[in-house]
């Protein structure tokens, strides 16, 4: 059976709050192996971050994996941010450089602190408290010389204390594909998960995909944008994904990452048609 986790984000709001509580009550019996709650660029929410991974945790007894960069904070201050998720049961950390705050342009690393995801794993690794994810780009990242030079990068991490490598969403099994041949041949034998994300919003998607480096393919901008103007958008979003993880399976993967923004029933659409079920009605923890 295909394993699978989901990704949240962290509510801002009282509305904010009823929609990630509604994902984990529609997701959660799915038993994914983990579900991963992001942290905003900069640090933004780097409470909000720690208060949802802490309620998921003892409320619906799920694996949460909590986000943590590089940005904004020092060595001190990153490592207490873990400790404190070690201290109220979370050992799953996806260890990431992070985005700076729109206004600080490039990263700059905080003078006392990790200069790359490569340090914070290595510092996370040595607590031995920590099962420890980290990122990828099956497309190069954006500030990448190449798509080898990405690659060599994600080995330093995987050798500095990483267990797995979860991969920024894509539209091809065939970038995937390639890029997890790339891993093998430079000798990472860490599991690779690929991304998905369901179109929930198209222009949003455009807008992620510009800001990470995905290529959209024609075919699939102009069915996007004819299923716009007809209003079968969702329809198309569950075969889109459906399709893609189909694929993936059959080539021999074995667990999917879902991006959800908080939306659950995409993400449950696509499970369904894959025959991945729920199993068992999620009992919250009191």
């Amino acid at each position: 059976m295909t394993a699978v986790s989901f990704e949240f984000f962290p509510p801002k709001s009282l509305e904010g709050s009823f929609r990630l509580w509604d994902c984990c009550n529609v997701l959660g019996p799915f038993a994914p192996e983990f579900v991963s709650v992001t942290y905003g660029a900069g640090g933004t929410t780097r409470e909000l971050t720690h208060d949802a991974v802490a309620t998921i945790h003892k409320h619906y007894g799920l694996t949460v994996a909590a986000h943590l960069t590089c940005v904004e904070a020092t060595r001190e201050e990153t490592l207490a941010i873990a400790d404190s998720y070690a201290a109220v049961g979370v050992t799953e950390i996806v260890a990431l450089r992070g985005d700076p705050p729109k206004e600080h342009g490039a990263f700059r690393p905080h003078a006392q602190g990790f200069a790359s995801s490569v340090e914070l794993v290595e510092a996370l690794a040595r607590t031995g408290k920590f099962n420890i994810r980290v990122g990828a780009y099956p497309e190069k990242h954006p500030e990448a010389g190449s798509i080898t030079a990405d690659v060599e990068f994600l080995k330093r991490k995987i050798d500095a204390g990483a267990s797995s490598a979860i991969t920024q969403f894509f539209f091809q099994p065939e970038t995937f594909f390639r890029f997890r041949d790339a891993c093998v041949k430079a000798g990472i034998d860490a599991p690779i998960l690929p991304g998905i994300l369901p179109v929930e919003s198209w222009k949003g998607v455009q807008r992620l995909a510009a800001r990470c480096g995905t290529h959209i393919p024609e075919t699939t901008a102009h069915a996007f944008e004819n299923a716009a103007r007809d209003g079968t958008t969702e329809l198309l979003a569950v075969a889109t994904a459906t399709s893609l993880c189909d694929r993936l399976i059959a080539g021999g993967v074995e667990h999917l990452h879902f991006y959800t923004l908080n939306k659950p029933n995409l993400t449950r659409d696509v499970c369904l048609a894959l025959g991945i079920g729920p199993k068992a009605k999620l009992q919250a923890v009191a």
